[in-house]
């Protein structure tokens, strides 16, 4: 690494995307990972649309129960 870098011809926020929607990487483990590709080949449909229907059905599934217990 230099001791120091140049940056008199820089250019600010050349690479700043304010609505750049960034898409996270979930390792699932082995285990796991195996039931889901049985379940998405059976569907027909892709492991992530599938993720993605799992986790919208727990999220409302917790929010219903927040709700009920907050009242």
């Amino acid at each position: 690494m230099k001791k120091e870098y140049d940056f008199s011809k820089g250019e600010r926020g050349k690479f700043y995307f304010p609505d750049i929607e960034l898409n996270i990487p979930v390792y699932l483990d082995s285990d796991v990972a195996s039931v889901v590709q049985q379940y998405a080949k059976r569907r027909k449909t892709n492991i992530g649309v599938l993720v993605n229907e799992w986790l919208r059905r727990d999220i409302e599934s917790m929010n219903q129960s927040r709700k009920l217990k907050v009242r």
